[in-house]
């Protein structure tokens, strides 16, 4: 039966106007589960170095294939520059997987690194997804990106710059912003914002997240604000605080609320929730 208003004819036509891309979402998101598999431990499925470049070839064309789609004629130097440069990502991804065992108590293996942990698989499909944003790829990134922000709950945008040794530890509500620099050996936990302190369309092109200098633990909650704000190197950020001023370096910064303890017995009326 026709629809009324022949939607399909009407869609049909204006996404063919406006050369929306063919881009299917779920492929590139198998080909991220592919890719991180075999950067890691995908050789434990091929029997031969042979069959391992199978797979690698396979990986490759599809890159090509998702980068002719979004318009570059130039996909196969694209996909190939990409997996040139995946030895020294995986050099750093292994930094950053030591730089967990060392700081992370509850981590015992590599392997429950690799498989458990949501603030791994998030730094790698950013240092991954950062390296084709560097190449003026744009569309890919942000999808790769957002699958693995769905998937873990922590939003980093491809565009920012993470040092080495970097360790997330739970993650969720992580938010990184575009600009937002972070230096070496930096370790954030849960709820963290590196954020604008506002958003406007006419500051696309200007620095509006903050800078995280060499050896800063943020805990959970912060929020830091701020193309101009810096903070200094080998500072701690406490949890809950709200920073949108620069920082020195050595700093301990920390909010401070009282908590009232009271017998129940001897309150003199209920406190009522509101959820």
């Amino acid at each position: 039966m026709e629809s009324k208003n022949n939607i399909s004819q009407v869609l049909f036509d204006k996404n063919n106007a406006e050369k929306t891309p063919p881009i299917i979402k779920k492929k590139i998101e198998n080909w991220v589960e592919d890719l991180f598999a075999w950067l890691f431990y995908g050789h434990g499925q091929c029997e031969t170095v042979e069959v391992f470049r199978i797979k690698e070839n396979e990986l490759n064309l599809d890159l090509r294939l998702f980068f002719s789609q979004v318009g570059f004629l130039n996909e196969i130097e694209l996909a190939d520059s990409f997996f040139e440069d995946l030895l020294n990502i995986h050099q750093d991804l292994l930094a950053d997987l030591d730089a967990i065992l060392e700081f992370d108590p509850a981590a015992k293996s590599k392997d429950e690194v690799l498989l458990a942990y949501p603030g791994f698989f998030a730094i790698a499909i950013y240092r991954m997804a950062n390296n084709l944003w560097n190449k003026k790829v744009k569309v890919l990134p942000r999808v790769i990106s957002e699958y693995a922000h769905g998937k873990t709950g922590i939003d980093i945008h491809p565009g920012a710059s993470i040092g080495k040794r970097f360790f997330i530890d739970h993650g969720t509500g992580i938010v990184i912003g575009e600009t937002a620099i972070i230096g070496n050996e930096v370790k954030i936990y849960q709820g963290v914002t590196l954020g604008a302190l506002s958003v406007s369309k006419d500051k696309a092109e200007v620095k509006r997240h903050p800078t995280i200098e060499d050896n800063v633990i943020i805990y959970a909650n912060a929020t830091i604000l701020g193309g101009n704000t810096v903070i200094g190197r080998d500072s701690i950020i406490g949890g809950n605080v709200w920073i949108t001023d620069s920082i020195q370096k050595q700093t301990l910064v920390y909010h401070k609320s009282e908590i009232s303890v009271k017998s129940k017995n001897n309150f003199p009326e209920p406190i009522n929730f509101s959820i």
